[in-house]
């Protein structure tokens, strides 16, 4: 089983996957350590800032790096946000059948209310370094986001009133392959 992670910026991505290794033990390919091992090591002249050129050049990679797990019947989870909305290009039906895709997907209302906490989580999983975050960028993005999975009838799972965000897989083959649903992460009232 392949899980694809994807996400804006501060969403709880890296967060999710770490919560899944310790409870299915898959093993976690972070696209952020990707990107810069191959930043750093020179086999790309692409820069973190290059968000959409990233995309490109990192997917084809992932993809086919996600293709050899299931060729050899091993489980990976993938977390990153240069996961494509048509992700699904360039897979065939048996490699569609053992991946799932998510996206979280924070709204304005969390984002406004919780914007504190957004920053203080930043670095609970991964050591970032100071870094700015734009408010106004971050609900355009998760909005975006929100936009593209209704549009590609992707599953999403909307971060509202609290963040307790879980991604369920004990559903039946079958259920998940044709669910394309939005799941929701609102918490006690």
């Amino acid at each position: 089983m392949i899980l694809l992670i994807a996400g804006a910026t501060h969403t709880g991505k890296t967060a999710l996957a770490q919560r899944l290794l310790e409870r299915h033990h898959y093993p976690h390919l972070s696209m952020d350590h990707l990107k810069m091992g191959l930043i750093r090591s020179g086999q790309t002249s692409l820069t973190p800032e290059d968000g959409p050129q990233l995309t490109e050049y990192l997917w084809p990679i992932v993809r086919e790096m996600c293709k050899t797990a299931i060729e050899n019947r091993q489980s990976l989870i993938v977390e990153g946000c240069y996961i494509p909305f048509d992700w699904q290009e360039g897979l065939d039906a048996r490699y569609l059948r053992e991946m799932r895709y998510v996206c979280l997907v924070m709204t304005r209302n969390y984002i406004l209310t919780h914007w504190e906490d957004i920053g203080s989580y930043a670095s609970v999983v991964e050591q970032r370094g100071e870094e700015s975050l734009d408010r106004q960028a971050l609900i355009r993005e998760n909005q975006e986001n929100q936009r593209r999975c209704q549009e590609k009838g992707l599953e999403y799972i909307l971060i509202d009133k609290s963040y307790e965000v879980d991604w369920k897989l004990e559903q039946k083959e079958s259920e998940y392959k044709t669910t394309r649903r939005r799941s929701s992460c609102n918490g006690p009232d």
